[in-house]
């Protein structure tokens, strides 16, 4: 669901950097004051194995389309609302300047509808009342599948949306709308599948890794350091070799976009989208995750595993130079 800048306006794009950003202001406050730097690492992996495996396109049977995790939902369910927010912005951040995967004037959209939705409504309205009497194989199927479909379908709605009021391409509101919810139905079940798949595996490793769970006490199988480990290792089998047999079929915003337009390759002139395509040129080293003029799996491979690295650098790297965490007294544990 990585917006391209042709489906923007410059002023809704602007208007969504300014809610985005708001909510990330907001998000820095809230993990502030939580104050839990047991979450940088958890941070770092979380945000490298999203990464990875959105780069794992699946094939929606019967369509000729293809979906991939959003993440949303998994962060928040792990890290909690404002950290997982946090996360995702780190992942779309490297997605778009370092792979030019989603334009970079949308990049405030493609923050909200891929991040906002998952980490905040999915969160908090499915996530924390479902769990709040504890934590079971069941609540977790059921909340992550309840809360991809619903915060796909919220994101999806939230294209279409900008599109319109963005006035710039001939996709009709409803023809477009009829196209995108569906197929986005279908991919947010399988995203709650897999969310499902990952956060009972943390929570019979690791059960207090798990945010806004009740008081009930589970014996952890794992410890931080290995459970963390496994993920990581997870991360990069995903990025480096699982990524090399993603399905080639269009996702469901170019899936929708061929449906209704019959091209994916829209056009926008204009100043602001000259800037933004000349910065986007000059920091994608990895376009499209593959090297420059080159087919190669290795690019693949190496973009995977390159994209997840930095995805923890900087993650990790903004909680120490912002100050996400503070140590209050002697007594507060460090990482």
């Amino acid at each position: 669901m990585h917006m391209a800048d042709a489906l923007v306006s410059p002023a809704v794009a602007g208007t969504m950097y300014v809610l985005s950003t708001g909510a990330a202001a907001y998000s820095i406050k809230q993990v502030r004051e939580e104050n839990d730097p047991k979450k940088i690492p958890v941070m770092g992996v979380m945000g490298a194995f999203v990464f990875a495996t959105q780069m794992l396109n699946f094939t929606i049977p019967g369509t000729g389309s293809s979906g991939h995790l959003c993440g949303g939902m998994m962060l928040s369910s792990l890290l909690g609302p404002y950290a997982g927010f946090l996360t995702m912005i780190g992942v779309l951040l490297v997605q778009c300047l370092l792979f030019a995967d989603g334009g970079l004037l949308a990049l405030g959209c493609n923050v909200w509808n891929m991040a906002f939705y998952g980490c905040f409504i999915g969160a908090l309205l499915i996530w924390k009342p479902i769990m709040k009497k504890g934590a079971t194989r069941g609540k977790i199927l059921l909340a992550s599948i309840l809360g991809c479909v619903l915060t796909l379908q919220l994101g999806a709605f939230s294209v279409t949306l900008e599109t319109l009021a963005s006035g710039i391409t001939e996709l009709p509101f409803g023809v477009f709308l009829a196209t995108m919810q569906p197929i986005h139905l279908a991919i947010g079940f399988v995203e709650g599948l897999i969310t499902a798949a990952v956060l009972i595996f943390v929570n019979e490793a690791r059960p207090e890794l798990l945010w806004g769970v009740g008081e009930e006490k589970k014996e952890s199988k794992l410890s931080l350091k290995t459970t963390v480990i496994v993920l990581g290792v997870a991360a990069a089998i995903c990025g480096g070799i699982v990524s090399l047999f993603a399905s080639a079929f269009p996702d469901g915003l170019e899936w929708s976009m061929e449906k209704v337009a019959g091209t994916t390759e829209l056009e926008a002139k204009g100043g602001a989208y000259a800037i933004a395509d000349s910065i986007q040129s000059a920091t994608s080293l990895l376009p499209d995750y593959a090297f420059k003029n080159s087919e190669a799996a290795a690019g693949t491979s190496f973009s995977g595993i390159v994209g997840a690295l930095v995805v923890v650098a900087i993650l990790v790297g903004a909680c120490y130079a912002f100050r996400f965490f503070k140590k209050k007294g002697a007594d507060q544990q460090t990482v």
